[in-house]
């Protein structure tokens, strides 16, 4: 139905943003409009991809790209209950009230026919449901919901067929759900202040959007067992930000085998790891490229004669000519190198970075390093994917799979479209 009116909220968690406004962008060439409701550092990025944009009016905002100014700061802290804990009363269920209204206000004065959530907002979900419209939740990551028998998110762990293991992923999952339905009382205030029945579980919410739309490839991120019926994996959506600038490398590409360093777009404490991994790349046969992304300033990490740093470049275009990526693992950098074919080094801070890292490593077309690791443990790594073919094969391996599931399997836009016809 070209024409129609989507209202998408999201928030600011770096890796989400760019494959949520890459659909937002897709509907609107499909011919709809898409508004945007986020906080303001998500707004130029809107902008640019040709979305409306309108800020929470009273929600909060996460501002996680600036290290002084982001909410949580997630690379101090040593407890991850602590943190699920903290995330809950400040960013997820605290303000669900706030997220809630603010959907049904905006909803008041710019109409729409359809939402596209940004499922990590449990209040704004709320508010979708109260406002009866079709809702399509997105899920910007591998499948994140707790499920009997499937690894948790952010353990780093993939599914085992060991008695230890199958018992791991069995009260696990249980854990996790009791640690998350700690939020469900203050979730219930808030239905129940606008009429709505009350929750058995925080993640029916999911199950109440028509589509749960995950972004990213089952052949990357197979679906556990018993998926809900609403479930649908379209695919990755590999857009860069709308905030990455041209690059002109100061050497020939094609000289040497170039190293792409990408790590994240918000601040994780990344930078002394930076400085190890250029050092460790300094006078070896390689020429790299050091991106540092929104969350670092210019300055803070020098290049060499062979590795250059930049603020941002073009990694969808520069990773046809790459030999290695070196990365956090965020899903993000992960599926744009292997749908490039291009192997990597993963060295993951935390999220689900771990997780990543594990299918990379599963499926070949990888190794993973310590994030604390010295520059002679970084420099063996890079040569070791360097020199064995076995790690580029098995990236192009997946890169031939995501390319079958584009051209057989329904895409983001198509499934949004029948939510759109029904």
């Amino acid at each position: 139905m070209p024409g129609s009116d989507f209202l998408l909220t999201t928030w600011q968690g770096g890796g989400n943003v760019p494959p949520e406004l890459g659909l937002a962008r897709r509907l609107i060439g499909a011919g709809h409009q898409v508004r945007v409701l986020s906080e303001p550092t998500v707004e130029p990025d809107a902008l640019a991809v040709g979305c409306a944009f309108t800020p929470w009016p009273t929600a909060p905002s996460i501002a996680a790209i600036d290290r002084d100014t982001a909410v949580i700061k997630d690379w101090r802290v040593r407890n991850p209950v602590g943190l699920v804990r903290r995330m809950g009363s400040e960013v997820i269920f605290g303000p669900a009230d706030r997220f809630a209204h603010d959907v049904l206000h905006v909803l008041e004065r710019h109409p729409a026919d359809a939402l596209l959530m940004d499922v990590a907002q449990f209040g704004a979900l709320i508010g979708a449901e109260r406002s009866g419209l079709p809702t399509v939740g997105l899920l910007p990551s591998i499948y994140g919901r707790p499920t009997r028998g499937h690894p948790v998110m952010g353990s780093g762990w993939l599914p085992s067929h060991r008695a230890i293991g199958r018992a791991r992923d069995t009260v696990m999952p249980y854990l996790l759900n009791r640690l998350v339905g700690m939020g469900r009382p203050r979730l219930n205030i808030v239905r129940d202040e606008l009429n709505l029945p009350p929750l058995t579980d925080v993640f029916d919410l999911w199950d109440r959007c028509e589509r749960l739309l995950v972004l990213t490839s089952p052949s990357f991120d197979p679906p556990p067992a018993g998926v809900p019926a609403n479930v649908r994996y379209v695919g990755p959506i590999c857009d860069d930000p709308a905030w990455v600038e041209p690059w002109t490398p100061p050497w020939p590409l094609a000289a040497r085998p170039f190293v792409l360093v990408a790590m994240s777009s918000t601040y994780q404490a990344h930078d002394g790891l930076l400085r190890r991994i250029v050092a460790a790349l300094d006078g070896t046969e390689v020429s790299a490229l050091v991106t540092l992304g929104p969350g670092l300033h210019a300055g803070e990490v020098a290049g060499t004669s062979n590795v250059a740093v930049a603020t941002s470049a073009p990694h969808a275009e520069l990773l046809s000519q790459a030999s290695l990526v070196v990365t956090h693992a965020g899903h993000g950098s992960v599926i744009k190198a292997l749908a490039a074919g291009v192997p990597m080094v993963c060295m993951p801070h935390g999220r689900d970075q771990g997780d990543n890292a594990a299918r990379v490593v599963a499926a070949g077309a990888g190794v993973r390093v310590s994030r604390r690791a010295g520059e002679p443990a970084i420099r063996a790594a890079i040569g070791r994917v360097l020199a064995q073919p076995s790690y580029r094969a098995a990236a192009r391996r997946l890169a031939e799979a995501f390319a079958f599931e584009a051209q057989t399997r329904p895409n983001a836009v198509a499934e949004v479209e029948v939510v759109l016809s029904r």
